[in-house]
């Protein structure tokens, strides 16, 4: 299974940023579908997730209310739209997919990983 992050870049702050993730692989359409970031020096943290129908989305209080996660099942994409960036915002975002229902805020609980994405956010 291969994941293909993009949409990451240079914003200032206040800015917005609308990343996103493809496979070509129609099973993920089952998979709760993640996105993390790792910031220089820190861990990889979680900062949204959505189930496999859509219906239901989860975000790190970091974020809640900034950043929008969601699918399209039909062309097998995620996307995250991150407003109202902040320059703590800056990381390396990765998308995730994880094959048991419910969410995961624990990288080592997804099972397949995108290469990541470059954001930064100047203040």
């Amino acid at each position: 299974v291969q994941l293909q992050a993009s949409g990451g870049g240079l914003v200032q702050a206040g800015g917005s940023l609308r990343l996103s993730c493809a496979s070509s692989d129609r099973t993920l359409s089952t998979y709760v579908m993640g996105w993390f970031r790792q910031a220089p020096g820190k861990e990889r943290e979680f900062v949204a997730a959505i189930t496999w129908s859509g219906n239901t989305t989860y975000y790190a209080d970091s974020v809640k209310g900034r950043f929008t996660i969601s699918r399209d099942n039909a062309k097998i994409t995620v996307d995250l739209q991150m407003n109202s960036l902040k320059p703590e915002d800056t990381a390396v975002y990765y998308c995730a997919a994880r094959g048991c229902s419910g969410n995961s805020h624990y990288p080592h609980m997804y099972d397949y990983w995108g290469q990541g994405t470059q954001v930064t956010v100047s203040s």
